[in-house]
């Protein structure tokens, strides 16, 4: 059987591809921060799973997945999908020193210790769940535009070191538009909101695809587009 590590898999997209990867004949390791919610999804599950509980922005994160790993006896898939973001317009510290801390620090720890597994084990992939919002800044969600951003490039990054490496390390960076999660609800005005479930089926056929890059939903491209050219007098007014 194969074997993957879902890291986010208490909600939304995470969660939802977890059960997709089960359902596909995947060994899963299930990496969140509430325990409960970890033995929920385990119970939903056909295949084996493991659990570990921990935030990935935490001392101890680095240790935690590398203990996982082994204990998994390696892994084809590692799939980050954990992040966090906060509504800021006032630019409060402490919202902002939380995305950071999650969405890049944690961020890069769990993907520098997935990435150096692969490069033991010689083949893998890595799947990371940016955002629609890496394309330009936000004035609403400063820290988080630019966090994902940074998840971006990271990816990007990571992709270039393992073609100089002359490795087949598959990386791919996910970039979704709105989703029906716990960070968009009660957000009024937004629009092509998909479902957690109908996100995670589009981004399981990326990975199966080997994609360097997906828009979740598809219909996403046409707005990156739109983004990438929109100049900053026009961009500015929304």
């Amino acid at each position: 059987m194969k074997k993957a590590i879902v890291i986010g898999a208490t909600s939304g997209m995470g969660r939802e591809l977890a059960k997709i990867l089960a359902a596909n004949n995947y060994v899963v390791g299930l990496v969140g921060r509430r325990d409960e919610l970890l033995h929920e999804l385990q119970q939903e599950i056909p295949t084996p799973s493991l659990i570990k509980s921990f935030d990935i922005a935490s001392a101890e994160a680095i240790n935690l997945l590398e203990d996982l790993i082994q204990e998994m006896n390696g892994v084809e898939l590692v799939v980050i999908s954990a992040g966090v973001g906060f509504f800021n317009p006032d630019l409060d510290f402490a919202k902002e020193k939380a995305t950071i801390d999650v969405n890049v620090t944690g961020f890069v720890a769990m993907a520098g210790v997935a990435f150096k597994h692969f490069v033991k084990q010689g083949t893998g992939h890595i799947v990371g769940i940016s955002s629609i919002a890496a394309l330009r800044g936000g004035g609403y969600l400063p820290a988080y535009n630019a966090s994902k951003a940074f998840v971006s490039n990271y990816l990007e990054g990571l992709r270039q070191k393992a073609h100089k490496l002359g490795l087949p390390i598959t990386i791919t960076d996910i970039q979704p538009g709105f989703v029906d999660t716990a960070m968009t609800q009660g957000t009024k005005g937004l629009f092509w909101l998909a479902s957690p479930a109908k996100a995670a089926s589009q981004i399981y056929r990326a990975i199966v695809a080997n994609r360097n890059h997906a828009y979740i939903t598809k219909r996403w491209w046409i707005m990156a587009c739109l983004l990438k050219i929109a100049p900053d007098w026009l961009y500015n007014k929304f």
